[in-house]
């Protein structure tokens, strides 16, 4: 068994509004320093051995990633 990690986050050039979002909060709770933010998401999948890589791309690319606004990385990480 492993667990796969598969971050999805805004590509670069889209504007990301929660993140300007979160970043306008910190600077009224007096968090001072951070100027941009990019807000992504996280998923965490069990799989066996038999899932393969390719598998795992097919799976973020049509499932879990907007592949025009985002971009993904996936992880395996053993257990």
């Amino acid at each position: 068994m492993a667990r796969v990690v598969v971050h999805v986050m805004p590509k670069a050039e889209i504007l990301d509004p929660q993140g300007q979002a979160i970043v306008g909060a910190l600077g009224r709770l007096g968090h001072v320093g951070i100027s941009d933010v990019r807000q992504g998401k996280r998923f965490e999948l069990e799989v066996d051995d038999s899932v393969t890589d390719a598998a795992l791309a097919e799976i973020a690319e049509s499932l879990l990633a907007n592949t025009v606004i985002e971009d993904f990385e996936v992880t395996r990480e053993r257990q």
